[in-house]
């Protein structure tokens, strides 16, 4: 019982003499040894790297999952070791609204069928942003948080603790300042000695690990490379999705006959353009059907391998450079190739040259 109060009563004193040593230092009072320019340096390093790795963090989370919510779901379940129940996400959702109403339109008619490749498409690209959220919270998030929990937390306590020991030594030097007797002083040195070998030895400690942040910027920057070629990888896909989609769709009409007009707001109105009778929408079956004659002529033109002119029945938008874009009522060489689906022809309108649709075209007699 007699060893606990002493050492109470010593843990106390050095507690003491640390708190006075501090304010004295605050009110400038006492002198403050200054640590080298090179551990300062370290130190505000140390900091940046840590308040700039919160805010990456941040934003990162919030691209990958912009619903506040759904974070704070997901931060629950993670402080809980639990899995967060899976949910469709924006493009899924989407992408499933879209497959649902082109199937009660009816995937027999090109705006429900149309729509049906459109939710597909979606929820392709939903998919592929699950790759990228999983790839990201692996190799980009994870180790960032490692790092934030991990190393910067023991950095903290080294740094904390030389703090600690640097009062130590500049009060060991106040009292050798004051000591008058000679055994006073000699007790003084002592201490001093002893406070500047667990100063220096703390400082080593801080600095040995200060400087590993160098390594833990390499290691972030390894995994900003994950990042980045995830998001090539995740985009990638999507324009090859939505590449793919719009060529499916080329091979839709871009307008549908009706010979009313549109009212809109404020009394404008919007004039439809008529689509001649020779001209029909593809069936579901990814054939093309025209009507009568017209059907008969691009048979014709396919097994006679020659070329034919034909009008252009309304606009049409190029979806790649491989194919020609087309203005309604001009006339254009159109000719078959071999091997090409049958939906398609090869145009041709002076020097310019590209594939077209056949929903488009009305060929002359």
């Amino acid at each position: 019982m007699d060893f606990n109060v002493k050492r109470l009563a010593a843990d106390a004193g050095t507690f003491l003499s640390r708190a006075v040593q501090f304010t004295e230092e605050k009110l400038g009072q006492a002198e403050k040894t200054e640590l080298d320019a090179h551990l300062e340096n370290l130190l505000i390093r140390a900091e940046n790297t840590k308040q700039w790795t919160e805010r990456i963090m941040k934003q990162t989370e919030v691209l990958l999952q912009p619903n506040p919510n759904v974070r704070l779901e997901e931060f629950v379940y993670e402080k809980l070791e639990k899995k967060a129940p899976t949910r469709m996400n924006n493009h899924e959702l989407l992408g499933q609204s879209m497959i649902e109403s082109g199937s009660e339109f009816g995937p027999g008619t090109a705006y429900g069928n149309a729509l049906i490749k459109c939710g597909e498409t979606e929820k392709q690209i939903g998919g592929a942003e699950r790759e990228l959220i999983q790839s990201a919270a692996i190799n980009f998030l994870t180790p960032f948080r490692n790092f934030l929990e991990g190393d910067f937390k023991t950095i903290l306590k080294e740094r904390k603790l030389l703090q600690v020991k640097r009062l130590d030594l500049d009060a060991a030097k106040t009292r050798l300042k004051k000591a008058r007797m000679a055994d006073a002083r000699a007790a003084a040195e002592q201490e001093l000695r002893m406070t500047q070998s667990e100063f220096d030895r703390q400082a080593e400690i801080t600095r040995l690990l200060l400087e590993g942040v160098s390594s833990t910027h390499a290691h972030h920057l390894r995994c900003l490379n994950d990042f980045v070629e995830a998001q090539t990888t995740y985009y990638a896909q999507c324009y090859q999705y939505m590449g793919d989609l719009q060529k499916q769709l080329g091979s839709f009409p871009s307008s549908f006959s009706n010979n009313n007009q549109s009212s809109v707001s404020g009394g404008a109105s919007i004039s439809v353009p008529t689509i001649p009778v020779s001209a029909s929408l593809p069936s579901v079956s990814g054939g093309s059907s025209v009507s009568g004659g017209t059907s008969g002529g691009f048979n014709e033109l396919r097994s006679s391998n020659s070329s034919r002119k034909a009008r252009v029945l309304y606009d049409y938008d190029a979806a790649s450079s491989s194919e020609l874009s087309l203005l309604a009522d001009e006339v254009i060489t159109v000719s078959s190739v071999p091997g090409m689906d049958s939906d398609w022809l090869m145009g041709e309108r002076g020097n310019q040259k590209g594939k077209v649709p056949i929903t488009y075209l009305e060929l002359f007699n």
